[in-house]
């Protein structure tokens, strides 16, 4: 391909580029729901978090499922000013006591409704959010209810495998991450700093 030609095809392409940018120009915070099988949800949201702490925006973190160990993004980011409220309850996929894994749920979403409610935070990351609503811990309605509710500025962010359909409809955003390749898979144990 030509210079010219090579020139004129990326110049279409920026015209185009262009004008969808100054189209979008509503400003709200946005639902953001990081699902599906592959590593990488709760990386990607800490990610943003980072991005937005590092404009000077206020953020909280709700942790469902993540217990007390060793947590990088915390160590991180509470330094910071960001509220970490974490479900430390040591909860498993074959927990032996579902009544007190739902009550540690809904305690640690008073948290989530307070923060979502809160029109000084900018973001509210509501981690592993998805499996409390699949597995029946966190009634569905009162998750959209709560998302509905929070001040237009608000951006949440959900993560966690099998999101709900209803809250994929609700969402601004939707990335699914997709298993390719896991060094778990070949035997290698999870790694501080890299994995947790």
């Amino acid at each position: 391909m030509s210079d010219s030609r090579h020139q004129e095809r990326q110049q279409r392409l920026k015209e185009k580029v262009d004008a969808r940018v100054a189209e979008a120009q509503e400003e709200r915070g946005i639902l953001l729901v990081l699902t599906g099988n592959g590593k990488g949800k709760t990386t990607a949201a800490f990610g943003t978090a980072t991005r937005a702490v590092g404009h000077g925006k206020k953020v909280g973190v709700i942790q469902f499922i993540k217990g007390e160990w060793p947590n990088g993004e915390r160590n991180l980011l509470e330094p910071h000013g960001v509220e970490f409220q974490v479900m430390a309850t040591g909860f498993t996929w074959n927990t032996q006591d579902k009544e007190g894994d739902t009550a540690a749920c809904l305690s640690v979403w008073q948290h989530a409704k307070r923060m979502m409610a809160d029109d000084t935070l900018d973001m509210v990351i509501l981690d592993e959010l998805t499996y409390m609503v699949a597995y029946d811990y966190l009634p569905l309605e009162v998750v959209l209810t709560a998302l509905r509710a929070r001040p237009a500025h608000q951006t949440v962010i959900i993560t966690g495998r099998g999101c709900h359909r209803d809250i994929l409809e609700m969402a601004d955003t939707v990335s699914e991450l997709r298993p390719v390749k896991h060094a778990f898979d070949a035997g290698i144990k999870a790694q501080l700093g890299i994995d947790y």
